[in-house]
């Protein structure tokens, strides 16, 4: 059966740990797996990391930069490299290949959102290969994703992925760090119920070159399944092995995805905008949007955190701040904070215009996943 399939490698398994050169032969068994994935029918996208890696390589630095200008400097000279070594290995095997670098913008506005989408769609119909990294050039603090395992799990929610394939420099997903406990228990199989209650030691950083850690590869794992998307944590120095798993075998560690029957405006208010504040709610509240499917009023709004702009996206939290849905709201931040607590038909006194009846619609609102399961068992 044709899949769409997204693959995430990590600057540790492109890069040799110590001197940051690209590992060749990883590179080149990447390539003919992903190629013999494309000829069998399947929809490819690679996330790649290594930019700034390769770019520090190439300059002769020892370590990771922290200014951002000058690791945007760094990743401008670093990708150009990446892509050549990619092209070239790709040609060989007469792969076509395309540059997708994105930032979180082109997912926060959607117009820009869909023509990502409708861009992927053609790339795929042409049998083309996308290589996906954030564009670091040019990519401000607040609009960065923050590492490649996020931006992946963006990409596999936008394209309606199958599998997210997380390519790191350990098997799989472990109860601690087992190159530094011994006894580490090995996490085979994580279904959506498990993933709420699991704890793991997880660390928030991987080799000196990169970003990311097991601690990203966790929430990535959480957006992607949330999303439909059934992901995996499994070696990157065996990409063959990606074969193997879509063949039925159990290599790496399997995230059981949650069912997802939300349409695409939905997946994009839950995964491409970032909230611009925090709506607090009680119970009543949280009761009928979560589970009533009702819109949100001003009269069960305790609290306003932020400031926003009407049709910006917030998050909708219980009293102790625990995020329960997020939407985009109607009203400005301190609009609210004039109607919050009072009933529909007092907004126009209020504000001294009428505007909507409803401080988020039931239309541009998403509850937690997390939340539709506890109603669902409840």
């Amino acid at each position: 059966m044709k899949q769409t399939l997204v693959v995430k490698i990590g600057t540790s398994s492109l890069t040799q740990p110590e001197s940051g050169q690209l590992a060749l032969s990883t590179i080149a068994a990447l390539v003919e797996t992903l190629t013999q994935l494309r000829q069998i029918g399947h929809r490819v996208v690679l996330v790649s990391s290594g930019a700034v890696g390769v770019g520090c390589s190439r300059l002769n630095l020892k370590e990771r930069p922290k200014k951002m200008a000058l690791k945007q400097a760094i990743a401008a000279v670093g990708q150009g490299r990446l892509i050549r070594v990619y092209d070239d290995l790709f040609t060989t095997l007469g792969q076509p290949i395309a540059q997708v670098l994105l930032t979180r913008r082109e997912l926060i506005e959607r117009s820009c959102y869909v023509n990502a989408s409708n861009t992927f769609t053609s790339l795929f119909e042409l049998g083309v290969i996308p290589i996906v990294n954030e564009n670091d050039t040019v990519a401000i603090e607040e609009l960065k994703f923050g590492d490649n395992d996020t931006l992946s799990a963006l990409v596999a929610s936008l394209i309606q992925a199958n599998w997210l394939f997380l390519l790191t420099d350990v098997d799989r997903l472990y109860s601690a760090d087992p190159r530094l406990v011994p006894d580490a228990q090995p996490i085979s199989l994580v279904n959506a119920q498990e993933f709420a209650q699991l704890q793991v030691k997880a660390g928030d950083k991987g080799s000196q070159w990169g970003t990311g850690g097991m601690a990203t590869k966790l929430t990535a794992a959480r957006l992607a399944t949330s999303a439909g998307v059934r992901t995996v944590i499994t070696h990157g120095q065996k990409p063959e092995n990606l074969l193997k798993i879509l063949q039925g075998e159990a290599i790496g560690t399997q995230f059981e995805p949650q069912p997802s029957n939300e349409n695409a405006r939905k997946r994009w208010i839950a995964y491409g905008l970032l909230p611009s504040g925090k709506i607090y709610l009680d119970q009543g509240a949280i009761r009928a949007i979560c589970r009533q499917g009702k819109s949100l009023l001003a009269a069960g709004i305790t609290k306003v955190e932020g400031q926003f702009e009407a049709s910006d996206a917030i998050q909708l939290c219980d009293q102790q701040g625990q995020e329960v849905a997020r939407g985009i709201v109607n009203y400005s931040s301190l609009d609210i904070e004039k109607i919050k607590g009072h009933h529909s038909d007092k907004i126009a006194d209020i504000l001294g215009y009428g505007g909507a009846e409803t401080i988020v619609h039931r239309d541009n609102l998403v509850i937690q996943e997390g939340r539709k399961m506890r109603k669902t068992l409840t």
